[in-house]
This record gives structure tokens, sequence and C-alpha cells, in this order.
């Protein structure tokens, strides 16, 4: 039977993939603490064999009439990202797929609800939100599986914890130990073009308004209590302050490990940091006693 054996919502901000004279120069002299966590993310639980698979749930991917998880049996080649090319470009990426899990994934949609396609299309786009989590945590690490999950851009919360039920089932019918990473930032608003320059630090008060600062830090708050159960009962607060992709990459995460059943606590693996307006940071919840809580075993309607 397989577990869920750790979990993040996980920054891939732009700005980790620039040099390090680049990022201070933009930051007033100093390093994004991004980064640094990133490091010791690696250090202190992707370097280690406790695990087989990484499902990344991918904030930039948007599909429209499903939820689509890759498939492949390894994905490889060059990476220039169509919104950043100046900072991402021409980025190597090798690694090895989990098309079993992916199948599983699929196999669970139909009885939670909703529907998760496994494409295993040789040209099928990979985003930024996959590739810069995999530099810096899966890069060197040839044995480990990487897949992707995209976020359904007409989707409600609901319809991200079903599909986050589904996978949490699938990976209980595998064999598979998973590290879940909810890739994307908290509130998610930028400033125009004449203006974010002038907010590229990574000091908080530069975040796009005082309601989405406090919301963040009203989260983070929650999250390192363990109350998962607060984040999702406020979510129609939060949706007011845009967080990304409708904070369908921790929702899903949260339906893959019991949503207000589970109470682990987070660990914070850097600081709450702006970025041209964005909230932006690494939390990371270890595998609990006892594990995380089975995903909810319900038999819903397609209504």
């Amino acid at each position: 039977m397989g577990e869920v054996v750790g979990a993040g919502l996980i920054a891939h901000v732009p700005t980790i993939m620039l040099p390090q004279e680049i990022r201070m120069e933009l930051n007033e002299g100093k390093d994004s603490t991004l980064v640094d966590g990133l490091e010791r993310l690696r250090k202190d639980y992707f370097e280690n064999d406790d695990y087989d698979t990484v499902v990344v749930l991918d904030s930039h991917w948007a599909t429209t009439v499903e939820f689509v998880v890759t498939a492949h049996e390894r994905r490889h080649g060059k990476f220039t990202s169509e919104e950043l090319p100046r900072g991402m470009s021409g980025v190597p990426y090798d690694f090895i797929g989990d098309p079993e899990l992916a199948k599983l994934m699929g196999e669970q949609a139909e009885k939670n609800g909703t529907w998760i396609t496994p494409i295993d299309d040789e040209y099928l786009p990979i985003m930024y939100a996959t590739i810069n989590l995999w530099e810096y945590l899966g890069k060197g690490l040839p044995d480990k599986k990487w897949v992707s999950v995209s976020i359904c851009q007409t989707a409600t919360d609901e319809d991200f914890l079903r599909a986050g039920r589904a996978i949490g089932e699938a990976i209980a019918k595998s064999d598979r130990r998973v590290i879940l990473l909810a890739s994307g930032a908290l509130s998610h608003t930028f400033y125009k073009l004449r203006d974010l320059r002038k907010h590229e630090m990574a000091d908080p008060a530069h975040i796009f308004s005082d309601a989405a600062r406090e919301a963040d830090y009203e989260r983070l708050d929650w999250f390192k209590a363990g109350d998962h159960a607060q984040v999702l009962e406020t979510m129609p607060a939060f949706q007011k302050v845009r967080p990304e992709a409708m904070f369908g990459h921790w929702l899903m995460t949260a339906g893959a490990i019991g949503e207000e059943a589970c109470t682990a606590p987070g660990m914070m693996y850097s600081d709450y940091e702006n970025s041209i307006g964005t909230g932006q940071v690494h939390v990371w919840f270890p595998k609990p006693e006892g594990g995380f809580p089975a995903a909810k075993d319900v038999v819903l309607s397609r209504d």
C-alpha cells in the first residue's frame, strides 16, 4: 500500500533561477531565502531514499475540461519559458516519470466525481512550476520519478478537493511512497509594468495590498499550527485576494492528505517573501506519526 511521505507548499518564483549576483542586485544586496530553503529541503528530504515519486501540482499548467497528469516513461529536453525567456532559456531537464501511478489517478477520478486524464504525448509542454523545483530538488537524483498534475481553470474549490482525493486514493492503491509539491504562491497579484521594478525586493512590505499580506500571514499561522480545517473553511475569503491558480495547487494537496482531518503542522523553510506583489514561501509538512489521514473515500455524482 502506498502513502504520502511528505508535502509542501513550495514557491517556484522565477528569481530562484537567476544567478546569485543578480538575485542580490534585485534585493538590496541580500539573497532570497527561497534559494537557501530549497537547498535545505533537498538535503533534509530529497537526497534520502524514503520516497519513490514526486507529484507536482503545477499552478502554471492550465487545462480546461479536465485535470491532466503526465504519464511519460521519461521526460527530457531543454526548456525556455514563454513568459520569461530572458531568465529561463535552454534549461536542460531529464527525469523518469511514473505512468503506472498516473494511470491509477485517472482510474480513481470518476468515483470522486471528477476527471483526470493521463497523457504521455512526447510533445506535451512542460512548465517552469515543475522545472524550477526539479532543478533544485530532483536534478542529479536519477532514480526518483517525477510527474505533474495540471490545474483545471474551470474548477471550483470542491473540484480541486475531488481531484486531490482521487490522487490520494491512487497513491494508496499503489506501492509508491510519494512527496506532493504544491508548486505555487499564496496571494498573487502583480504590480503593473511601469511600477513593478519598484517592487522587486523580497520585503513583504511590497506585497500588492495590505489585505493580501494579512491573508497570507493568517494562513501561514494556520499551516504552522496544523489547522488545515481553518484554511479550507476560509477559502471563499482567501479567493478575494486572488491566490495563484485559485489555490488549486494546495487544495489538491489537501484533498490527498485528508483535508480538515489533517493536523500536520508545517515547517517554514523560507521567510515569507514578496515577488513583484505576490506572496512566496516554502512550507513543508513532514509525514506525521501514523501517516497522513486517508483521502476521503466518498462516491459523488458528476453534478
